[in-house]
């Protein structure tokens, strides 16, 4: 049981770690973004989804009950480690205000609740 919350907390973080990764290699060492910020924006959402889409896969591999509550479980959790980690560090490094960073950035990570009740939606009707 604890491995099962603490796989669901690494890769929830690892779910934020992948595009804020991702997301340096289009900044210059004085903070300056090189590509277009839509196009950056764009960018970041393929690859969250992806990566997102992929731990998702990961972690339902071992799972064989209760799929649409693990799916609750999963995406809220990893929902909430994003927004924090985000606020403790992105927020901080950007000078943003909340209110433009809940709706520019935070309010994209919705998908990844709506990404993991749907698996787990797909896995019970599946049984």
């Amino acid at each position: 049981m604890i491995n099962k919350y603490l796989k669901i907390i690494v890769y929830g973080f690892l779910a934020w770690l992948i595009p804020f990764v991702a997301s340096l290699f289009f900044y210059t060492k004085e903070g300056i973004l090189t590509i277009d910020i839509f196009l950056f924006k764009s960018i970041m959402i393929v690859v969250g989804s992806i990566s997102a889409a992929f731990l998702l896969i990961s972690y339902f591999k071992n799972i064989n009950a209760e799929y649409y509550k693990e799916g609750i479980v999963v995406g809220s959790t990893w929902f909430a480690i994003n927004i924090l980690l985000d606020l403790l560090i992105l927020a901080q490094m950007s000078g943003m205000p909340l209110t433009d960073y809940f709706s520019q950035i935070g309010l994209r990570y919705i998908v990844i609740p709506v990404m993991s009740i749907t698996i787990g939606i797909a896995l019970k009707n599946k049984k």
